[in-house]
């Protein structure tokens, strides 16, 4: 009786009173396995979807936050089902990946072998056979040495599925033949009569309309038991009056479609039931309740009209005309409020399609050029690439230049391919503020140091000036930081050639814990006319088409600088005269941090004599080209492979110092390659190449099992750093 009450308060904790209780008796029963069972109960009883999704969500943060590395599995695997059972295949994949993840693999258990059946049912459902077919064995093979024989069955029924989508149907009836005998007892009979179904789907395909009679009619006589599952009995009340069509048995077919008919209409009579029952009891109840209070009304009434007969009869009429007055007035509101409802409704209308043309042209144009920025990055990661091989190789003087040229524009372009995609990734919310210890003072002088050859060239004059009362170590985003710090430096040294730049960071107030500090980057460059004050933070928006043709840029720079500091619960404020320079500035609030032993990363090399082999596995030919040769360059021989599948295979079979993946292969994907690796060998370092998109991030990509993320396209320096990193991690 108290499972089933702390149940109820689970579905109903709108109401005011089980909601205070429901806290009181949630702070008892706080934990991973009360969340998983209101989870599966909301779930199995179909009281509510949302709620199973979000009690399961519950026992999985509790399982983290409490280090319960089992239970977490038991809520991504209860989660990954949820999510199945309604049609939301992706996100049921990803969380069956997670469940595995964290599995013990060393010691499996059913739940184990359960995530790969479920992602073998998944990948089933996508059409990808080859895929299933992997997972469910796995699965097979832990039920087998786990002596699981009723649930080896569950896998042979999918097996004999398979063969029959494959149009295998003599394979696949014999599967399911077998599953049948195996099954002689009533044990899973929900499986027997999935098994004489999909035997009946096979004969229909072979146009063997009576034998699929037959096996329809035995699917419907062992389901005369389970008659609580309507979708099952609905299936085969349909094919039987189909097939019965077919060997033009119309009157037979006609009983058949009728009592698929009355099923359907008896369902929804059940949904209903409940909900009309209570509705008559509830207005029954408010009906007796208003004879009482009109009852009583009335008795009062008449106690005293026989006290003050002449007073209530003046206050009578008096009380009369008051209302009459009321109403007239209530009824001629309330025709003028019907009619500004008529007419804010249309206006609501027309501004809620606006809004939703706005956002559709928002979402496009985010999707657009992220697709674009990234389908860019494969050629340009091939020309970056090439030139960098050519410039290797000591190409003539009369060459070099022009590589040089190619060296520079490819690095442009990437620049902007960067802000493209940045400014997405700002504006699709996707970008989260980081809180980290760092050194403010050593991060602005790195900056600075940068930019010493961009100051030389436009002789520019700078100054810097840091508060000395600032704390040299806080807690912030350093990264962003820079973003914003290089992309208004390097606006006020293009737009101040041959003039002065003055940057300062001023301390505005402290207290023991928090610092607010005031950025400011000055210039007596060009200016920016007042007229362009107020679009100059929008993006692709430079102060004219003369000023873009002379200065180059993006347009990009300022707005991404305005959505950081957003970002960052701040804002920017210019001052600018055109002809006079430009003053940007900014206010920051920091916790105070600490000092901190700094990391020092060797330079890494690969001992001599001994070889190392990387296995890249890459579907673009140019690619594999370039990567390959640069590997060889290092004297690291190179294995190519141009698919998930192979790599799968291949890597059973072979041992490699490290694994360079692709992400986007044809397939399988590189992160379902991984994952699939990941099951049999957890050493081999795996790094991921991709052209990542506005929808990828690092933390998602390592999720996956990988264990770092290289851009394409990348850079040479960078590539070699981590590679040989790892390689020398593993001699």
């Amino acid at each position: 009786m108290i499972k089933q009450f702390i149940l109820f308060l689970a579905v109903f904790t709108s109401g005011g009173f089980a909601q205070s209780v429901y806290k009181e008796v949630a702070k008892i029963t706080d934990s991973t396995d009360y969340y998983l069972e209101i989870g599966l109960f909301n779930k199995e009883e179909k009281k509510s979807v949302s709620n199973a999704i979000l009690f399961t969500e519950k026992a999985i943060a509790f399982a983290k936050k409490n280090d319960q590395k089992s239970k977490l599995g038991n809520g991504y695997l209860q989660l990954a089902t949820i999510y199945y059972d309604i049609d939301k295949n992706e996100l049921s994949i990803d969380n069956y990946i997670r469940a595995i993840n964290v599995s013990d693999k060393k010691n499996p258990t059913a739940n184990l072998a359960l995530a790969y059946y479920g992602l073998g049912k998944c990948y089933l459902k996508k059409n990808k056979i080859a895929v299933a077919e992997i997972y469910f064995e796995k699965a097979s093979t832990l039920y087998e040495s786990l002596n699981f024989s009723e649930a080896i069955e569950l896998i042979n029924l999918q097996k004999g599925i398979i063969n029959k989508e494959k149009k295998q149907y003599a394979a696949a009836s014999s599967i399911l033949q077998s599953v049948i005998e195996n099954l002689a007892d009533n044990s899973f009979i929900t499986t027997k009569i999935e098994a004489y179904f999909q035997l009946g789907e096979i004969e229909m395909a072979q146009e063997k309309y009576e034998k699929a009679i037959n096996y329809y009619t035995l699917a419907n006589t062992a389901n005369a038991t389970n008659k609580s599952d309507f979708s099952i009995t609905k299936r085969i009340l349909k094919q039987l009056s189909v097939a019965y069509e077919k060997t033009k048995n119309t009157k037979q077919s006609l009983v058949f479609l009728k009592k698929y008919t009355q099923l359907s209409d008896s369902i929804h009579s059940h949904l209903n039931f409940n909900a009309s029952e209570n509705m008559i009891d509830k207005i029954q109840f408010d009906e007796q309740l208003k004879k009482i209070e009109q009852l009583d009304k009335e008795k009062k009434s008449q106690q005293k009209t026989l006290r003050f007969s002449k007073l209530i009869f003046v206050l009578s009429i008096a009380l009369i005309s008051i209302l009459s007055l009321l109403s007239f007035s209530l009824y001629k509101n309330n025709k003028i409020r019907n009619t500004s409802n008529k007419l804010l409704e249309e206006k609501n209308k027309e501004l809620t399609f606006e809004k939703e043309k706005a956002e559709q042209a928002s979402k496009a144009r985010a999707e657009f050029l992220s697709t674009v920025s990234h389908e860019l990055r494969t050629p340009l990661n091939a020309i970056n690439g090439i030139t960098y091989l050519l410039l290797q190789e000591k190409p003539k003087a009369s060459q070099l230049n022009y590589l040089k040229s190619l060296e520079f524009s490819g690095s442009y372009l990437l620049h902007f391919i960067n802000d493209i995609l940045e400014i997405n990734r700002l504006e699709s919310d996707k970008i989260q503020v980081e809180t980290i210890n760092f050194n403010l003072k050593e991060l602005i002088e790195n900056i600075t140091t940068s930019f010493k050859e961009f100051i030389h060239e436009n002789n520019t004059k700078y100054h810097l000036q840091i508060d000395p009362t600032i704390s040299d170590y806080l807690k912030g985003d350093p990264t962003k930081i820079s973003q914003i710090v290089i992309n208004l430096l390097n606006n006020a040294i293009k737009f101040s050639k041959n003039g002065a730049v003055w940057f300062t960071i001023k301390n505005v107030s402290e207290d023991e814990k928090h610092i607010k500090l005031h950025f400011e980057i000055k210039d007596n460059g060009i200016g920016i006319p007042k007229e362009k004050q107020e679009t100059i933070f929008d993006s692709f928006s430079q102060g004219s088409v003369e000023i873009n043709r002379t200065y180059g840029g993006t347009g990009l720079g300022l707005s991404i600088v305005k959505k950081i500091l957003e970002l960052m619960d701040s804002t920017i404020y210019l001052t600018s005269e055109s002809g006079k320079g430009s003053t940007f500035s900014f206010e920051l609030l920091f916790e105070k941090g600490q000092k901190s032993e700094a990391i020092i990363i060797p330079k890494t090399s690969i001992t001599s004599g001994n070889k190392k082999v990387v296995l890249l596995v890459e579907d673009n030919k140019i690619n594999q080209m370039i990567t390959q040769k640069m590997l060889e360059n290092k004297g690291i021989s190179c294995v190519i492979l141009d698919s998930g599948e192979e790599a799968i295979e291949n890597t059973r079979t072979n041992q490699y110092d490290l694994i360079l993946m692709d992400v986007h292969l044809p397939g399988i994907s590189g992160t379902e390659a991984t994952t699939a690796i990941r099951s049999f060998d957890s050493t081999t370092p795996i790094i991921a190449l991709t052209a990542i998109s506005l929808n990828e991030n690092k933390e998602t990509l390592l999720s996956f099992g990988m264990n770092e993320v290289i851009t394409k396209p990348f850079e040479p320096d960078y590539f070699y750093d981590v590679i040989l990193s790892y390689l020398a991690t593993n001699e």
